[in-house]
């Protein structure tokens, strides 16, 4: 696979638009989309993408179409207030990356379109009946997180040879993590690997979770994809250094803090097709009939610098195969 180097977070950020809101409300008829999710600093570039997908659709902000935007800013308990609220705007379809807000929107409504746009398992969570056939009122695109998790797994193995007990990270309040921490406690026999369960239902919770790693002689740690922790992706990226624990994650923007490697799909790419999903509703289409897409795009990244901090010397093969790598 193609190598990229890349400093940071600091292009995404200068890529995203600085005004995301809608001014004035566009004369004439406009179709209205409300966006759900925790922050503009979270996939900064994935929310551009979907935006630029819109515009390639013929969907111009402020002359037919306006986006609401609804920011969590990290308090998880606000997101079914500000689902309720889109609802109560009439907005025609209503955004939800992930599960836990997908969660959010569908116990507001039954009735308003919900497109997610990086499920971790739709069907699994049971926000859908069928992945070929939703059946209700949401429908999507999966980053198929169940199934790539095991394919972390196998990596993070190859890339620590020494790994035998590995730390899960996961949150109980995120609807796709139990399904997640199932099938990894089923592969890690067959890889040799010990799994140890961490739930962490917030912030407060990050110091005891990692000295509790350290108690149990973990040597290793896997960190479950959910916008909380995303949010403080520098704060565990440190932890894990501290405690001298190579770290895997979902979201390369975890490597980017300082966490050592990550697999994920390409959430640019996905964002950038939940566009389609949003012009297929609007001209008539019913969601309970949209077929929920999977990833085509995935990405590895490895952080050598983080590697060499923790005296890991990574193979010639795995460099090679990562698409990313953090000097």
């Amino acid at each position: 696979m193609k190598r990229r180097r890349f400093a940071g977070l600091a292009l995404a950020v200068v890529l995203f638009p600085a005004a995301l809101a809608v001014g004035a409300p566009p004369a004439g008829n406009a179709y209205r989309i409300g966006f759900l999710w925790d922050s503009p600093q979270v996939f900064p570039e994935a929310i551009e993408a979907f935006r630029r997908g819109l515009r390639d659709l013929g969907y111009v902000e402020g002359r037919n179409l306006v986006i609401e935007y609804r920011w969590a800013e990290g308090k998880p308990e606000r997101m079914r207030e500000l689902a309720e609220e889109l609802v109560r705007m009439k907005v025609d379809i209503i955004m939800a990356p992930s599960s836990v807000y997908t969660e959010a929107a569908k116990r507001a409504t039954s009735i308003i379109p919900i497109v997610f746009m990086s499920h971790a398992d739709p069907l699994r969570s049971g926000h859908v009946a069928n992945l070929a056939r939703p059946g209700g009122n949401v429908t999507g695109l999966s980053i198929m997180m169940t199934e790539t998790n095991v394919k972390s797994l196998e990596l993070f193995k190859e890339a620590v040879p020494g790994l035998s007990r590995v730390a899960v990270v996961w949150d109980p309040a995120t609807p796709s993590h139990g399904p997640g921490l199932k099938a990894i406690e089923g592969a890690a026999p067959s890889l040799g690997l010990l799994i140890q369960s961490v739930p962490v239902r917030s912030e407060a919770d990050y110091e005891a979770a990692f000295s509790a790693m350290v108690r149990n002689r973990a040597d290793g740690v896997l960190v479950l994809s959910t916008p909380m922790f995303i949010a403080r992706a520098k704060r565990l990226a440190e932890l894990a250094l501290t405690h001298k624990l190579p770290s895997l994650f979902g979201p390369k923007d975890h490597v980017a803090a300082g966490g050592l490697m990550s697999y994920s799909p390409d959430r640019r790419d996905l964002y950038r097709r939940a566009a389609i999903f949003v012009d297929k509703i609007l001209r008539g289409a019913d969601p309970a009939g949209l077929p929920v897409e999977q990833p085509v795009q995935f990405e590895l990244v490895i952080n050598l610098k983080t590697a060499k901090t923790l005296g890991l010397v990574i193979s010639q093969a795995m460099l090679t195969r990562a698409d990313q790598i953090v000097q």
